[in-house]
């Protein structure tokens, strides 16, 4: 009877196991951020590197190598200009250029810093990110941002490309 026990809780363990080993998430996450007395607004992107790598190399027909020992110099040329391509912000009606200033890599994530200098006051916010909706259709672009102490979040998803928030 022990036994029967013990491999069925053996058999469920696996199958609940291998659900998680096959599930893939497709997310990444964008933390926006006004700093005020700076006239800044500051940038966070978290995205899986091997999701990264896979929409580099469809839309540029080139392997890359972000978060890899072997990432080259033209790996990052690439995927600033990915990510710029497919990024966009709008302050106050007004397209604004988003200035790439470094990147790092934690576990299987590259995390990019970004920031737009030159903003003295934030009506409105309209984000625009079709980032790797190409890879997947589950693809989900989470936005959070923290503007005059209020928090706000979009989902962005390939049916719903871009959100508006007002200040």
């Amino acid at each position: 009877m022990k036994k029967s026990i013990l491999y069925c809780v053996l058999f469920l363990s696996i199958i609940s196991l291998s659900s998680f080993i096959a599930h893939k998430f497709y997310v990444s996450i964008y933390q926006i951020n006004y700093a005020q007395d700076k006239k800044m607004i500051q940038i966070t992107s978290r995205i899986f590197y091997d999701d990264l790598n896979m929409v580099l190399k469809k839309k540029f027909n080139k392997t890359t190598h972000i978060g890899e020992s072997d990432e080259s110099e033209e790996d990052i040329q690439l995927m600033k200009k990915y990510i710029s391509d497919h990024f966009l912000i709008k302050v106050n009606g007004k397209q604004k250029s988003i200035n790439y200033l470094s990147k790092e890599i934690e576990a299987n994530i590259v995390i990019c810093y970004f920031k737009i200098t030159d903003v003295a006051k934030i009506k409105s916010l309209e984000i625009e990110n079709t980032a790797l909706f190409e890879l997947d259709s589950n693809q989900q672009n989470i936005i959070q941002t923290t503007i005059y102490n209020k928090k706000q979040n979009l989902l962005l998803t390939p049916d719903n490309v871009k959100g508006l928030l007002n200040h």
